[in-house]
């Protein structure tokens, strides 16, 4: 029911006009620059976040695969070796 309330606030111009002299009447006028400017800037620190993450991320993943020796496929592997394997990778990440 909520997003239906939405897109029909949404649906024209002249809905929109009216939702911004709503917020004009709420805020005021002296507010509304200093609350774009906060937006703006939470904005900028999102995305200079979600970039940092992403940087971060790539650069771990040459670090994960970079090991000495080919992971070898699990479907081909027996218990046993599968729990060497696990002894192996916790080792190597310890060290």
């Amino acid at each position: 029911m909520q997003f239906n309330f939405l897109l029909f606030i949404f649906d024209s111009p002249v809905q929109i006009a009216l939702v911004v002299g709503v917020i004009v009447l709420l805020f005021g006028g002296s507010k509304l620059p200093q609350l774009a400017k906060s937006l703006g800037e939470s904005r900028k620190a999102f995305k200079e976040g979600m970039r940092d993450a992403e940087e971060e991320e790539t650069n771990e993943t040459p670090r994960i695969s970079s090991s000495s020796t080919p992971a070898p496929s699990l479907s081909q592997m027996s218990d046993e070796e599968l729990m060497e394997e696990m002894r192996r990778r916790v080792a190597s990440k310890e060290a």
